[in-house]
C-alpha cells in the first residue's frame, strides 16, 4: 500500500513538474517547444490540459487551444475560463461569449473576465446588462469594475448612481467615485465628495493633488499636498511632475531635493523637466547621479541631446545603453532625420531588431521629406503592416515632388481612407496647380460620407479662388456654415482670399468682419484682395489700420500693399512703404518686392529708373521682375530695354512662348520685320512649346473645364453639332461667315 502511495505520489509529482514547464514555454514564447512536450506526455490530468490551452492562447494559437479545449476528457471552471481568457485577449469577443453561454458552470472570475472585457472598451450598456444578471450582489468588486468603467467614459452621473445604490463599500469604491471626479475635470464635485467620504487614504489625497495638477490648479494641488497625512512615494512624485510639466524647475527641485526615497519614476520627472526646459547639462549631471537607471532615463537624456543639436552626444549615449530599446532608437532616428542626416539615420534603423509601426514610419516621414520616394516606396512596400499614418505619408511624400499620379495610386490603394487621407490629396492638387482636381476629390470625399475638417475647407476653398470659382465657393461657404467651422481662422482666411479673388472685395470685407479674432494672415488675405481688385487706396489704409492696431506687417503684407500701390499707380507711396518696410520694420526685401516696384516704375512710365532697382539688386532678379520690366517696355514702346528683358527672361523661361510673343509684337510694332523673324526662329530652335488655352465655365453650381485642342469632355460632340447649327444659322442672317467663325475656334 505504502509504495503504491509512493509510486502514485512520483508520477504526480512528475506531471506537476511537467505542467510547470509548459506553463514556463508557453510565458517565454518557446510554443513548439511546448506543444513537443504535451505530446510526449503519456500521463495528462486536467491542470495539464489547462497549461496547453493557457500556452497556445498566448502565443496566439487560437483555434488550436479551442481544438484542445473541445477534445478535453475532462473540463473545469479553468478551462473555461482559460479559453474564454483567450478569445478576450485577441478581442475575438463573439467567440468569448458563446462560450460564457455555454458554461455550466460559472464562478467570480468567468463573470469578472467579462464585464472587465466589456468596460475596458468602453461597451458599457453590455458590462452593465451582465452585472444585473451577476448572482452575486454583494461583491464589492464587481461594483468597482462598474464604477471605473463609467468613470473612464465620462459618464460621471451614472457612476455615482451606482455608487449610492451599492450595499457595502470599501474604501476602494470611495477612491474610485472620487476618480471619476478629478480624473475628469470635475474638482469643484470632486472636492465635495472628498469632503464627505466616509473612509479616505493616502490614495484620496493623492486623486486629489492629481486632479488639481490636471487642470492646471497649482495652488489647490500644493495645498492638499501638504496637508497630506502620511504621504507616499506616489505623492511626491505626483506633485513633482505637475510642477515640472508646468515649468517650475525651481520649485521641482527643491521638492526633488526634500524626498527622502526617490524612486526611479522621480528622476525621470525631474531629468524630463530640464530636458524640456533645455537644460541639457543640469539633466545630464542628475541623469550621472542615478544609482538605478530604466529605459526611459536613457531615452530622455537621448531625446534631450537630440533636440538640442547634439546628435553625436545622443549617439554615444545610444551605444553606452546597457539594452536596446525601440524608444530611444526611434528618438535617434528622429534626430537624424531632423538633420538631414539620412545615411545615418538609416543605419541605426538597421541595428533596430524589432522594429514597430512607429519606427518604419519615422524612416518613410525621413526619406519623403528629402524627396527621395523611391527609397521611401522600397521601406512601403518591405512593411508587413502599415496604418493610415504609413499611406498618408506616402501621398503627401508624392504629392511635394510633384507626382500626383504616383500619389493617386497610392490613395486608390488604400482599404481604409480618413480626412486625413482626403486632405493629403486635395493639399497634393492644391500645391501643384491642380485646382479642379482639388475640387473633384472634395465632392467625391463628401459624397463617400467622410466629414471634411477645417484643413478641408481652407484647401478647397483656395481651389475655388484658384478658379474664381464663385459659385462653388459660395456652396464651399454654405457647407461651412452648417459644420460649425466659420470661426475657424485657417477656414476663415481662405473665406477672404477666395471672394477677394473672385471680385467680390465686399464680401471678404463682411467675412473679415465677422471674424471672432483675426491674423496677419487674415490682414493680408483682405489687403491682397483689394490691390487685385485695383482699390490700392483701400489696401494703403487697411494696412495703417493693421498697423495702428498693434499687428506686426510681413513680408506677404508689403507684397499686397506694394502691388496695390502699383496697379494705380501710387508710386511715392509705393516708395515710402518699400522704405519704411527695411527700415521701421526691418523686413530684408524679397524678389517679390522688388518686382511690385520695377512694375510700378513700370506702370509710370519710369522704365529708366525701373531698370535702374534691377541692375542695383543686391539678390539675383527672377522671372517676375524681368516680366514686369518687359510688359512695362511692351506698354512704353521701349524696344531697346525690352530687348535686355526677354534676353534675361529666357534664361529663366526658355520654353515659356508668351514672352517671345510679346518680343514679337513690340518688333512688329516698330516695324523691325527681320527682328520677328529671328525671334520666331529663336522659338523654333529652344523648342518653346505653346502652352493650351484654357478656360472655365460655372453651369449649375458646377465647373466645366475646357482645353483647346484636347475635345474629352462627354458632350463635346453634341457641343459640337449645336455650334454647328448656331453658325449656320447666323450665316444666313449674313451676321458672319460660316468659315470665319470656325477658324477662330
Amino acid at each position: 500500500m505504502k509504495q503504491n502511495l509512493k509510486v502514485i505520489g512520483e508520477h504526480t509529482n512528475h506531471i506537476f513538474k511537467q505542467n510547470t514547464q509548459i506553463t514556463q514555454l508557453g510565458k517565454s514564447g518557446q510554443i513548439h517547444e511546448a506543444v513537443k512536450l504535451f505530446s510526449e506526455m503519456t500521463r495528462k490530468n486536467t491542470v495539464t490540459y489547462n497549461s496547453m490551452i493557457s500556452a497556445l492562447n498566448k502565443n496566439g494559437k487560437f483555434n488550436d487551444a479551442r481544438h484542445l479545449f473541445d477534445n478535453m476528457p475532462r473540463r473545469n471552471l479553468v478551462s473555461w475560463n482559460t479559453m474564454i481568457a483567450g478569445y478576450l485577449h485577441s478581442d475575438r469577443i463573439d467567440e468569448a461569449y458563446r462560450l460564457f453561454v455555454k458554461m455550466p458552470k460559472r464562478d467570480r472570475f468567468s463573470w469578472t473576465l467579462m464585464i472587465s472585457y466589456f468596460t475596458r472598451k468602453g461597451e458599457l450598456e453590455k458590462a452593465r446588462e451582465l452585472f444585473d444578471l451577476f448572482p452575486h450582489k454583494r461583491d464589492v468588486a464587481f461594483w468597482n469594475v462598474m464604477i471605473r468603467g463609467y468613470g473612464e467614459k465620462g459618464r460621471i452621473v451614472e457612476a455615482r448612481r451606482l455608487f449610492d445604490e451599492m450595499p457595502l463599500r470599501v474604501v476602494v469604491s470611495w477612491n474610485l467615485m472620487l476618480s471619476c471626479y478629478t480624473r475628469n475635470g470635475e474638482m469643484r464635485l470632486g472636492r465635495e465628495f472628498f469632503e464627505g467620504m466616509a473612509l479616505r487614504d493616502v490614495v484620496s489625497w493623492n486623486l486629489m493633488v492629481d486632479g488639481f495638477i490636471e487642470v492646471g490648479d497649482l495652488d489647490s494641488a500644493w495645498e492638499y499636498f501638504e496637508k497630506t497625512p502620511y504621504p507616499n512615494v506616489v505623492s511626491w512624485v505626483t506633485m513633482l511632475c505637475g510642477l515640472a510639466r508646468s515649468g517650475k524647475i525651481l520649485e521641482a527641485r527643491r521638492l526633488f531635493d526634500q524626498m527622502q526615497n526617490k524612486n526611479v519614476v522621480s528622476w525621470n520627472a525631474m531629468i524630463s523637466a530640464y530636458v524640456k526646459d533645455y537644460q541639457i547639462e543640469e539633466a545630464a549631471r542628475l541623469f550621472s547621479d542615478m544609482a538605478n537607471r530604466d529605459s526611459f532615463s536613457w531615452t530622455t537624456m537621448i531625446d534631450g541631446y537630440v533636440h538640442v543639436g547634439r546628435l553625436d552626444k545622443a549617439r554615444e549615449l545610444l551605444n553606452q545603453m546597457p539594452y536596446k530599446d525601440i524608444a530611444a532608437q526611434t528618438a535617434m532616428l528622429s534626430g537624424y532625420i531632423k538633420n538631414k542626416r539620412m545615411d545615418e539615420a538609416c543605419q541605426v534603423f538597421n541595428e533596430i531588431a524589432a522594429r514597430d509601426i512607429v519606427c518604419w514610419n519615422t524612416m518613410i516621414v525621413g526619406y519623403s521629406q528629402m524627396g527621395r520616394m523611391d527609397k521611401a516606396l522600397d521601406l512601403f512596400k518591405e512593411m508587413k503592416d502599415k496604418d493610415l499614418v504609413t499611406w498618408n505619408t506616402m501621398i503627401i511624400g508624392y504629392a511635394q515632388i510633384g507626382e500626383m499620379e504616383e500619389a493617386v495610386k497610392i490613395f486608390n490603394g488604400m482599404k481604409i481612407k480618413n480626412v486625413v487621407s482626403w486632405n493629403s490629396l486635395i493639399t497634393g492638387f492644391l500645391q501643384n496647380g491642380l485646382s479642379m482636381d482639388a475640387l473633384t476629390s472634395f465632392k467625391l470625399m463628401v459624397h463617400e460620407g467622410i466629414t471634411p475638417d477645417h484643413s478641408t475647407f481652407a484647401c478647397s476653398l483656395s481651389a475655388c479662388a484658384n478658379l474664381a470659382a464663385l459659385q462653388v465657393g459660395k456652396q464651399m461657404h454654405n457647407k461651412v456654415l452648417k459644420s460649425g467651422h466659420l470661426n475657424d481662422l485657417f477656414v476663415g482666411n481662405a473665406l477672404i482670399t477666395m471672394y477677394a479673388k473672385c471680385g467680390r472685395i465686399l464680401c471678404a470685407q463682411l467675412i473679415f468682419d465677422d471674424l471672432d479674432e483675426v491674423d496677419v494672415i487674415s490682414w493680408n488675405s483682405l489687403i491682397t484682395g483689394y490691390a487685385l481688385n485695383g482699390y490700392g487706396k483701400q489696401a494703403v489704409q487697411l494696412f495703417e489700420q493693421m498697423v495702428s492696431k498693434g499687428v506686426q506687417p510681413d513680408h506677404v503684407t508689403f507684397i499686397g500693399v506694394l502691388s496695390g500701390c502699383s496697379h494705380i499707380g501710387l508710386v511715392d507711396q509705393g516708395l515710402k512703404l518699400f522704405k519704411h518696410m527695411t527700415e521701421i520694420y526691418s523686413i530684408e526685401p524679397m524678389v517679390e518686392h522688388y518686382a511690385c516696384i520695377v512694375d510700378m516704375l513700370g506702370r509710370a512710365g519710369m522704365l529708366s529708373e525701373a531698370f535702374e532697382v534691377v541692375r542695383g539688386l543686391k539678390i539675383r532678379a527672377n522671372a517676375g521682375i524681368w516680366g514686369a520690366l518687359l510688359a512695362a517696355c511692351k506698354t512704353r514702346g521701349n524696344l531697346k530695354l525690352g530687348k535686355i528683358a526677354a534676353e534675361q527672361l529666357s534664361e529663366f523661361e526658355p520654353r515659356k512662348t508668351s514672352n517671345f510673343v510679346l518680343l514679337a509684337n513690340m518688333q512688329a510694332e516698330a516695324g523691325s520685320w527681320d527682328e520677328v523673324e529671328n525671334t520666331r526662329l529663336s522659338m523654333k530652335y529652344t523648342e518653346a512649346e505653346k502652352q493650351p488655352g484654357c478656360s472655365w465655365i460655372e453651369v449649375r453650381h458646377q465647373l466645366h473645364c475646357f482645353q483647346s485642342n484636347m475635345p474629352m469632355q462627354p458632350e463635346t460632340a453634341e457641343v459640337y453639332s449645336n455650334l454647328k447649327t448656331l453658325t449656320s444659322q447666323i450665316s444666313n442672317l449674313d451676321c458672319v461667315s460660316k468659315s470665319s467663325l470656325l477658324d477662330n475656334l
